[in-house]
């Protein structure tokens, strides 16, 4: 089987090709729809959109686009892959982006699984967690763009959909009544399928059904499921095609997530290390050369130089009163242009931290298509372009541990 993912962003996208490639298969993950994919042997196609928080009519259509291009190049299953922590607004767009997806498939119900248990994401009762907090207790309830302040996911899918929702609790899991249970909603008017899971088993027997389904949504540890099962083994990956030549690296971090601060100041601690003046970013024409060479100078040491705009919660408060979204479009452009320059100095390995930064570095780098290669940390693998010449590592905010810029480095030797 063919499977085809349609992320609703990049670092997303990783997330999910990451799971699948640990599961057993080979994953190719694209920026978008290309021309054709049909010269590209894989296991799996994984679309990168950006749709996680845009207007919901332009979520949809490029959803829809997605899904076709997919079905063209010979995918039998189609998943929608979110965060595991459903990061959307009131109005959506997982909601409407799920029940497009669904009447465009021709779909009675579509199962709803962010669960990601190995990252500390468990759904019990239909409520999300991180961890031992509830989701609306957790950090996401202040998200800048999509605070999750309800974590009963039932409540959340219905007050973005027309549609009504259902759970298939741990206890239908456990005792293997998945099929019954699904068919009993249905026969209820249920098509929204929210699905607890607290361990990687209930994940495992959740993929037993979810694999016969034409449109599935959820994490990327269904999918990872998903694929352990297709495969057959859920083997390590041994990276094909690794470049062993010697590396030119930076560590470009942008999110502000409680993670990525804790592993940025742990880095601090292991290599040169630059933070933006985000005032500069915008008003200095010169400090983008001042930025590339100091990053130069300081880049023949154990460990990548790091250029970060990551800041403490009340530090972000005082740049956005005094900037607004210009301080976020002013460091991202900085990223942009220091990326183009350092690749065509010879720099051809990138590590980021932030959906926006990692988008950005990926658009600077004008690379579309991507190998998957080993797992850094849950959900984060090592990525190279099809020729094997570029390396990356994207990760989103909140993933990794504190030593994670180390260990991505670590498993490049």
């Amino acid at each position: 089987m063919k499977i085809g993912v349609i992320a609703d962003d990049f670092t997303g996208a990783t997330d999910a090709a990451s799971f699948i490639v640990k599961g057993g298969l080979s994953a190719i993950q694209l920026s978008g729809i290309q021309e054709s994919a049909k010269g590209i042997d894989a296991d799996a196609l994984v679309v990168s959109l950006k749709s996680r928080s845009c207007e919901v009519n332009k979520a949809i259509e490029d959803s829809i686009k997605a899904c076709d291009w997919l079905l063209e190049e010979g995918c039998e299953l189609i998943y929608f892959k979110y965060c595991s922590t459903f990061d959307s607004t009131e109005k959506g767009n997982i909601g409407p982006v799920v029940e497009a997806l669904k009447s465009h498939l021709s779909q009675r119900s579509v199962l709803l699984c962010p669960a990601l248990p190995v990252n500390g994401r468990t759904v019990y009762q239909g409520h999300l967690f991180v961890f031992d907090k509830l989701l609306s207790d957790s950090g996401m309830r202040n998200h800048p763009i999509t605070p999750m302040r309800d974590s009963n996911l039932l409540n959340v899918i219905e007050s973005q959909s027309e549609g009504n929702a259902g759970l298939v609790s741990l206890q239908d899991i456990a005792k293997g009544g998945i099929s019954e249970k699904l068919a009993e909603l249905e026969l209820e008017g249920k098509e929204l399928i929210i699905c607890d899971s607290v361990s990687d088993s209930d994940l495992d027997r959740l993929a037993q059904i979810a694999q016969y389904q034409r449109l599935v949504s959820g994490g990327s540890g269904l999918i990872g499921a998903i694929a352990k099962l297709v495969s057959g083994k859920g083997a390590s990956f041994e990276e094909q095609n690794q470049v062993q030549d010697q590396r030119k690296g930076v560590v470009l971090s942008g999110s502000c997530s409680e993670m990525t601060n804790q592993q940025v100041s742990v880095y601090k601690k292991l290599a040169p290390s630059l933070k933006l003046d985000v005032g500069r970013c915008l008003q200095d024409g010169a400090y983008l050369e001042e930025v590339m060479i100091w990053i130069v100078s300081h880049s023949n040491q154990a460990y990548f130089p790091m250029v970060y705009a990551t800041v403490s919660p009340d530090e972000l408060s005082t740049i956005q009163s005094k900037y607004g979204d210009k301080a976020s479009i002013g460091v991202e452009n900085l990223f942009h242009e220091l990326v183009k320059k350092l690749y065509s100095m010879g720099f051809n390995t990138f590590i980021s931290a932030g959906g926006e930064s990692s988008g950005t570095i990926t658009q600077a780098l004008s690379i579309e298509s991507f190998r998957v290669g080993k797992e850094i940390a849950p959900g984060v693998p090592w990525m190279s372009s099809l020729d094997g010449e570029v390396r990356l590592a994207l990760k989103s905010g909140n993933f990794g541990d504190a030593q994670f810029f180390e260990r991505a480095q670590e498993l490049l030797l």
